[in-house]
């Protein structure tokens, strides 16, 4: 998930990973692929444009990417 051997894009890719995994049940067992599938879709649009994140000031990913274009 990053650029070469670059330790630090790593640590920010593990966290995304466990906030999807801890705050979207996406360590689940499902029970099809394309319910697994479905659960990523939801949690990523919901991480995106529902979520606030305390970096961004509590605004979404979504606003705050439209807010700087």
């Amino acid at each position: 998930m990053t650029d070469g051997a670059h330790c630090y894009q790593n640590a920010v890719a593990d966290r995304v990973n466990g906030i999807l995994q801890d705050e979207f049940d996406l360590d689940a067992v499902f029970p099809t692929f394309p319910a697994a599938q479905e659960a990523v879709a939801s949690a990523i649009h919901r991480y995106n444009t529902i979520r606030t994140h305390w970096s961004l000031d509590l605004h979404t990913p979504h606003a705050a990417f439209h807010r700087a274009a």
